[in-house]
């Protein structure tokens, strides 16, 4: 009986979809440009300079792409790079739409006086670093050859990685624990998961995931036999050996040292949730999934009841009511939390003296306690509700109201000015994207790329239900960033390197086997006469 990965194989089709992509790739474009068009239309009534400089810029980069793609992976699944093009042009949109320098809103705000946050959207960065990731992709492509030529000089294979497991799990590792080493990493907005390299900063956990699908695929490609046995069988549940569960206690620990060292509760479950998902894709067998949920809310219950965890217990007690927080909240010693928003006497005296804190100074000086802020999260919510199911259309709401609207909670300015139509739209965008990749996974032919590409797809998956989820209050805030939406370097380039690899490993598993030259089973009879 054939398996499910040879079905695929043999209804794939042998055949290159350049057209299919390119029709994609223009169809993204025409999304990307009419975004543009509607914002400058919404708020100029004119076509925006902007819709020649970022999106003539965004086209030149995708279709320098598309040629990279048809040239070295022709058999390439032909939505990927459409997929993830049509999100960036959305992102990159979205940013221009919050710049200040083309936000009406923002000026009209700034001359009656209003604050405004330090943090601004910045266009103009973003096409840079749009224009940094595309290149990673394309280096990418033209350096990972078909698992069949190896002999290419400065080139590689994803297989060739498995050959280098353990290294590459220790350079995951280290770039992890960057952001806790005294005078590189940095602290924000209460995690510290940043670190300075010259003016910039990078968040090294974008480019940590994709070497740990490496070493948990590498790993799990070697021990899934003996991690597939099977101890006791409680109830339905088929628990596997005691001996079996030290490689998932090791990452269980590690997570929890990211979680209690770096506070960011995000991070953590991000890294867990992919080494039980590729654990189950390994072995199969759902019992590996029970452990794994049981061991995170472990973690997250210890989390709870150290002390020095405040930042994360207050991500938790916002998630269950933000109300208290709102515009600024005290935890004290004894759980309970005084408002310092700017209606506080407390508030006004600390405003009063010039401090440019005034709630924070407040609550640690004072009053000794927590400081926090449910603002971010309760103001997101607003907008989703003020977009309704259709969005009041691009341009026209007022997304810059919620802090880090251009970044941490752009799915919520996304979803007030597009809606839940548009929001939907953008999740599908997603899952697609990561269809495609598990269908690589499944049509692979060697057992490391099937957990790679399954990792790769799945990571990805994982990160956008934990900001969404985060954003909608469906579960505690964290700090992830949305995957090509989001404003920020280090995740755009992380997730252009991510989509290349999915490209070549679907070349890899689309491309027809190699045809022998003759039909060797028959024999040539030669005459002597």
């Amino acid at each position: 009986m054939q398996s499910i990965g040879d079905q695929i194989r043999a209804h794939l089709p042998y055949q290159r979809r350049n057209s299919a992509s390119l029709a994609l790739l223009i169809f993204a474009m025409v999304l990307t440009l009419s975004a543009f068009a509607e914002v400058g239309l919404a708020r100029d009534g004119k076509i925006p300079g902007g819709l020649f400089v970022y999106g003539g810029g965004l086209v030149v980069l995708a279709f320098a792409a598309f040629f990279v793609q048809t040239k070295f992976t022709p058999y390439a699944d032909p939505l990927l790079l459409p997929l993830a093009v049509a999100l960036n042009g959305i992102g990159l949109a979205m940013i221009y739409r919050l710049d200040l320098d083309t936000s009406k809103d923002h000026k009209i705000a700034e001359a009656a006086g209003k604050k405004l946050l330090k943090d601004a959207a910045d266009a103009p960065g973003q096409l840079m670093w749009t224009f940094v990731g595309i290149g990673l992709f394309v280096i990418a492509v033209l350096l990972m050859r078909d698992t069949d030529k190896t002999d290419a000089p400065l080139s590689f294979t994803p297989k060739t990685a498995q050959r280098y497991t353990y290294l590459i799990g220790l350079t995951g590792v280290i770039l992890l624990l960057l952001p806790i080493v005294p005078g590189i990493g940095m602290e924000i907005n209460g995690a510290r998961v940043w670190i300075h390299l010259g003016p910039l900063s990078v968040q090294p956990g974008e480019f940590t995931k994709l070497l740990l699908v490496v070493f948990f695929a590498g790993y799990l490609v070697n021990k899934r036999q003996a991690m597939s046995l099977i101890g006791k069988k409680v109830g339905p549940i088929s628990l596997p050996r005691a001996r079996d569960l030290g490689p998932i206690m090791v990452i269980w620990f590690l997570c929890l040292g990211v979680l209690f060292m770096q506070k960011d509760l995000g991070t953590a479950l991000l890294f867990f949730g992919l080494f039980v998902s590729m654990l189950y894709i390994a072995t199969q067998r759902v019992s590996w999934v029970f452990i794994g949920i049981g061991l995170l809310a472990v973690g997250v219950f210890i989390a709870t009841l150290l002390p020095f965890m405040g930042h994360v217990n207050q991500r938790i007690d916002i998630w269950q009511n933000p109300k208290p927080y709102f515009d600024g909240g005290c935890l004290m010693d004894d759980g309970k939390v005084i408002p310092v928003n700017p209606d506080t006497a407390i508030y006004k005296k600390y405003k009063a003296q010039g401090d440019g804190s005034p709630g924070f100074t407040a609550c640690v000086s004072e009053l000794g306690g927590e400081y926090s802020d449910s603002a971010q999260l309760m103001k997101g919510l607003f907008s989703l509700g003020e977009g309704g199911v259709l969005g009041t259309g691009l341009g026209q709401g007022e997304p810059w109201r919620t802090p880090l609207s251009f970044s941490d909670f752009i799915f919520d300015s996304l979803g007030e000015e597009l809606g839940l139509t548009g929001l939907m739209v953008l999740l599908l965008t997603y899952a697609l994207i990561v269809q495609r990749g598990m269908k690589t996974a499944i049509a692979a032919r060697d057992p490391f790329l099937k957990l790679f590409a399954g990792g790769v797809s799945f990571v990805l998956a994982l990160q956008v239900f934990v900001i969404v989820g985060g954003v909608t209050r469906l579960i505690p805030l964290t700090g992830l960033t949305t995957p090509f939406l989001s404003q920020g370097g280090s995740s755009l380039m992380a997730n252009w390197i991510l989509i290349a690899i999915l490209v070549r490993m679907s070349h890899d598993a689309r491309k027809p086997a190699p045809q022998a030259i003759q039909d060797e089973g028959m024999t040539q009879i030669v005459s002597t006469r």
